[in-house]
């Protein structure tokens, strides 16, 4: 066999209790992490993660119970790494044999995918940011605050000022407080993210007082279905409307052309560093704002987010700023809350010692 695979899924602790309008571990990320080694490359191993959600029909076992199925498709996909271009050519034809093999599954890809991309650049000696074509000048990332009572939520905005933006997730019972308590305690752009949870004339109720506390967008008011509901408030709304349990994968992005104004691109639901390039790209191709989001990935999965970020408008990539404890070190958030990619072959990531 040319591929070999190892696999581990760790359980971390979040550094604060982070809820959400839907079912979610309020305390604990379990996320898998795989290292990818290839008999034509000795030396040299890939690291990548994918972050599975129920939502999507994935948890850590679903990942495991399809990753043989995966590597299977990839023993068919004639890989060459010789240069860039070969290896950009050989991505891509992996990705697509990943669907042909398997519909869904969004985490289980994006776990190979990355490990796939670092694999190459490391075989190649470049850094991931150069193999994607993509610049190592990104946004700032915002920091995100979980649902909870109005008082603990501007409490934790307060210890988060220093980031240029917010997200405040919405969906619970004292939404217009909860922004308002983080307005007095904050400047910046605000964005709320109601994870499918909000009923239409509620929203349209509550937005006028968000426009005037100074909110920037929100994100998934309705469920991921209801695509004249978004259309229905993206009409009445002077707010970009983005979808993100609506964009799965690039294939969800042409039927939300005159529903919404932008959308929300994860890594572990679209299937990797690689097919979030395409999405992006496409994106922006039919004129979406474009908004770059992450699970409660450790460093592996934020490194891979941010090495395409320079394709966002808005950037969310504080997922591993959410863990206790990263058992990743290498790319570093800057004092702008700029994640600065590193100029090492690969994601420049490593296992914290």
């Amino acid at each position: 066999m040319t591929w070999s695979l190892r696999h581990e899924t760790l359980s971390l602790r979040l550094r604060n209790p982070f809820r959400i309008a839907r079912d979610f571990d309020a305390h604990q990320a379990r996320t898998v992490v795989v290292e990818l080694t290839n008999t034509n490359w000795p030396g040299h191993c890939g690291l990548g993660e994918g972050f599975p959600d129920t939502y999507y029909g994935e948890t850590p076992d679903t990942m495991v119970a399809v990753f043989p199925l995966l590597i299977e498709a990839l023993e068919g996909v004639a890989f060459v790494v010789r240069d860039i271009a070969s290896a950009r050519r050989s991505l891509r034809a992996a990705a697509a044999a990943f669907d042909v093999r398997l519909g869904h599954n969004g985490a289980a890809k994006c776990a190979l995918d990355i490990a796939l991309h670092d694999l190459a650049a490391k075989q190649l000696g470049v850094p991931l940011y150069e193999l994607l074509g993509t610049s190592r000048d990104v946004p700032p990332t915002d920091f995100t605050l979980g649902l909870d009572e109005p008082s603990v939520v501007a409490d934790r905005a307060a210890a988060a000022a220093h980031f240029p933006a917010l997200k405040v997730k919405v969906g619970g019972p004292h939404d217009l407080a909860t922004v308002q308590a983080v307005r007095r305690r904050f400047d910046g752009p605000i964005r709320v993210d109601a994870n499918t949870a909000w009923q239409p004339e509620e929203a349209l109720r509550l937005l006028p007082a968000l426009v005037e506390l100074g909110v920037e967008l929100v994100e998934q008011p309705f469920p991921a279905h209801r695509l004249d509901q978004l259309a229905w408030l993206q009409e009445r709304s002077p707010l970009p409307i983005v979808a993100d349990e609506s964009a799965v994968t690039v294939n969800d992005l042409d039927r939300l052309v005159g529903v919404v104004a932008g959308v929300n691109v994860k890594l572990a639901k679209c299937g990797g560093v690689g097919p979030a390039l395409r999405m992006l790209q496409r994106a922006r191709e039919l004129g979406f704002r474009r908004f770059l989001g992450c699970m409660e990935e450790t460093l592996v999965g934020i490194t891979a987010s941010a090495a395409v970020a320079s394709l966002a408008d808005w950037v969310d990539l504080d997922g591993c700023l959410l863990l206790a404890d990263d058992p990743f070190t290498g790319t570093k958030l800057g004092e702008d809350c700029r994640w600065l990619l590193q100029a090492q072959p690969g994601l420049g990531v490593v296992r914290a010692s």
